[in-house]
C-alpha cells in the first residue's frame, strides 16, 4: 500500500506551461480519478507520476519518497495504457509473465502470480491464446493482469477503456471497480469521460486548462460545483448555464423570474445561472416556458431540447411518456435550492 502526493507540480514544453502548480494526494488504497477534456493536462500529470515525463517544478512522492529523479522501473508502479501494449507474438501467459521474468523471479512464483491474476480476471481458459485471438475487453483484462502480477504499490490507468465500444465500457468499468476494491491498491485513473469518472472514483479531480478546478467526492462535485466549468462538465446531460440577473426578488432569465434568496446578500448583479436538466419539473404554471425543438426518446426518460422566448437554449430531462409536438410550449419550474449561481467573469460559485 502507498500514497501518491503531488506538491506544486508544473510541466512545461519549451516556453509553454501545460500543467500549472497542481497539488493533491491519493490516499492509501484509494481510487482517485482525474477527469477533464482533451488537452487539459491530465495524461501529462499521470505520466509525471509514472516517470515517463520529467517534472519541470514541484515534487512527486510515492509512499512518502520523492521520486522526481527515480527511473520508472524503480517507482514500484504498474501502468495500464489505452492501447493495451501487448506483445502480439506472445501468449496471454507470456505477456503477463514477461515483466516478472525480467526481474528474474522463480518459475514457481511466476506461475503462482499469473494464475492468481488470471483467476481474478477470468482469464483462466485464455492463457495460451495470442492477443489477436482475443476481444477488446479480453485484451484489456490481460493488460490489467500484467499490472496485477507485479503487485505494485500504485496502479496508474491512462484512459484504459477509450478503445472499447459503449457496452463493453460499462462492463469493464464494473470489472475495474470490483478489482480495485478486491485488491485495495492505491490507484490513479485518468479519463475524459465524466460518467466513467463518476462511476469509478472515490474522489474526483477535475482539471481545466492545466489547473485543478475542484477535488472531492463525485456527488459533492455534482451537487456543489465550485466553478461553472465543473458544473457544466459533471452531469449528463450537461447543466444548463445561462446568463441572468440577480435582484432582491430572485434571478431573472430572459422573461422568466425564479424566486431565490440571494447568496451572501448579493444584490442587483449579473450572474451565470446553472439549472440541471433533471431538476426541471413539468408544471402548467411554471416560470420557464420552453418551445420544443427536439425530443430524444431514450426509453427510461426523454430529453427535451427547447428555447425560451428570448432564444436561450435549454435542456430538460422528462418522463419517458412525455411527447409534446415539436413547436409546442412546455412549462417548467425548479426548486430554489437546485439553482446554482456563478460569477460570469471568474466562473466561481457565488
Amino acid at each position: 500500500m502507498a500514497t501518491v502526493s503531488l506538491d506544486g507540480v508544473r510541466k512545461s514544453f519549451g516556453d509553454r506551461e501545460v500543467v500549472h502548480g497542481v497539488s493533491y494526494e491519493v490516499g492509501d488504497g484509494e481510487l482517485v480519478v482525474v477527469v477533464g477534456p482533451s488537452g487539459c493536462g491530465k495524461s501529462t500529470l499521470l505520466r509525471m507520476v509514472a516517470g515517463l515525463e520529467t517534472v519541470s517544478a514541484g515534487t512527486v512522492a510515492i509512499d512518502g519518497r520523492i521520486v522526481n529523479g527515480v527511473e520508472p522501473k524503480d517507482r514500484d508502479i504498474a501502468m495500464v495504457f489505452q492501447n493495451y501494449a501487448l506483445y502480439p507474438h506472445m501468449s496471454v501467459y507470456d505477456n503477463m509473465a514477461y515483466g516478472l521474468r525480467m526481474r528474474r523471479m522463480s518459475r514457481a512464483e511466476i506461475r503462482s502470480r499469473v494464475g492468481r491474476a488470471a483467476e481474478i480476471l477470468q482469464l483462466d481458459g485464455l492463457l495460451q491464446r495470442r492477443p489477436r485471438q482475443l476481444s477488446g475487453g479480453q485484451r484489456q483484462r490481460v493488460a490489467m493482469g500484467r499490472a496485477i502480477v507485479r503487485d505494485p504499490k500504485v496502479f496508474l490507468f491512462d484512459e484504459p477503456l477509450s478503445n472499447l465500444d459503449a457496452q463493453l465500457r460499462v462492463q469493464m468499468r464494473v470489472e475495474i471497480k470490483r478489482l480495485q476494491q478486491e485488491l485495495a491498491t492505491t490507484s490513479l485513473y485518468v479519463t475524459h469521460d465524466q460518467v466513467e469518472a463518476m462511476t469509478l472514483a472515490d474522489r474526483l479531480i477535475v482539471m481545466n486548462a492545466g489547473n485543478v478546478d475542484q477535488i472531492g467526492r463525485p456527488l459533492d462535485l455534482y451537487e456543489h460545483p465550485a466553478t461553472a466549468f465543473v458544473a457544466g462538465f459533471i452531469g449528463s446531460p450537461a447543466m444548463n448555464l445561462v446568463a441572468g440577473r440577480l435582484d432582491g426578488h430572485g434571478v431573472t432569465i430572459g422573461d422568466a423570474m425564479l424566486p431565490l434568496d440571494a447568496p451572501g446578500g448579493a444584490r442587483d448583479r449579473s450572474v451565470l445561472v446553472g439549472l440541471r436538466p433533471e431538476h426541471l419539473d413539468l408544471a402548467p404554471d411554471g416560470p420557464l416556458a420552453l418551445r420544443v425543438e427536439l425530443l430524444e426518446r431514450l426509453g427510461a426518460d426523454t430529453i427535451l431540447h427547447g428555447r425560451l422566448a428570448d432564444g436561450v437554449r435549454m435542456t430538460a430531462r422528462t418522463a419517458a411518456n412525455f411527447a409534446p409536438p415539436l413547436g409546442d410550449t412546455a412549462r417548467f419550474a425548479i426548486r430554489p435550492e437546485q439553482i446554482h449561481l456563478f460569477d460570469p467573469e471568474t466562473g466561481r460559485r457565488l
